[in-house]
């Protein structure tokens, strides 16, 4: 692929084979994924999924974890059931991790990446050491199959990130960078966080957000171009890093206006890279 291709997140539903056609007829060479529901860990639907990706023109550039029981509503409602914080349901979601690990490899495919959830500022937190275990765990898992464990930034700031990382201390723990994230949770300009993390991002969000309106709440999701991420100084800082893969396009909405922001924000970057 060429540096700073552009592609665009999906999930792969009920058939894959038409999520990703679906991405192909739009235009896009690749695609990072949703881990698929339940029922694609086990045969016959496991050999239909890997028969479906092998048979598909997209390449896929990562897989997203993600686990029962989480919920995007609120910031109080992510806190308390998003990713591996939770200690509730760190043991049963890391092995969902090494579950998808394990599948993405049939795939074909190099990184794991997931949202773990709000990293404890304070490493003296008696989440930070049990979680910074879970994610070695993880990252081991992914090495074993030639894979990186990719972090999505946002609900965190970048130095807690970075300081979380070299606690981790695995060569392949990256991250994914979604600077819109930065921006909705409130954690942080995300051009001085790429400037932070440059040298761990494998992987880039495309996707654009406005800030909260007041303290304890979510900012909005906004069109690429239309939010405060800055796209044209994102695309330059990225340059600037040296950042050479994929751009990869998320609208987190549905229907037809997800696929007129998509292919929108599909042309803007072609013309900004």
């Amino acid at each position: 692929m060429e540096p700073l291709e552009v592609g665009m997140f999906i999930g792969l539903g009920e058939d894959p084979r038409v999520s990703l056609k679906r991405v192909e007829d739009l235009g896009f060479t690749n695609a990072q994924v949703l881990a698929p529901p339940e029922e694609f860990f086990r045969e016959p639907r496991r050999k239909e999924l890997i028969d479906a990706v092998r048979k598909s023109r997209v390449k896929i550039t990562a897989m997203f974890a993600h686990f029962r029981g989480e919920s995007y509503t609120d910031l109080p409602t992510i806190r308390r059931t998003v990713g591996l914080v939770p200690s509730q349901y760190r043991e049963e979601r890391t092995k969902r991790a090494l579950e998808i690990s394990d599948l993405a490899k049939e795939l074909g495919i190099k990184r794991v990446a997931a949202h773990i959830g709000f990293i404890p500022e304070d490493p003296k937190d008696p989440n930070y050491r049990p979680l910074v275990e879970a994610v070695r765990k993880i990252a081991d898992k992914c090495a074993e199959n030639g894979q990186e464990f990719c972090l999505e930034t946002g609900q965190e700031t970048a130095p807690t990130l970075l300081r979380f990382i070299k606690d981790v201390n695995r060569d392949n723990l990256k991250v994914n960078f979604d600077p819109a994230n930065m921006i909705l949770y409130g954690s942080g300009d995300p051009i001085e966080a790429l400037e932070m993390l440059g040298k761990y991002v494998v992987g880039v969000h495309a996707k654009d957000g406005k800030w909260p309106i007041r303290e304890g709440t979510l900012g909005t999701e906004y069109p690429l171009g239309q939010g405060d991420v800055g796209i044209e100084r994102l695309i330059k800082k990225l340059k600037e890093i040296g950042y050479t893969g994929t751009l990869t396009i998320e609208r987190e909405i549905t229907g037809e206006q997800q696929i007129r922001d998509t292919l929108a924000a599909k042309k803007l970057l072609e013309r900004l890279r």
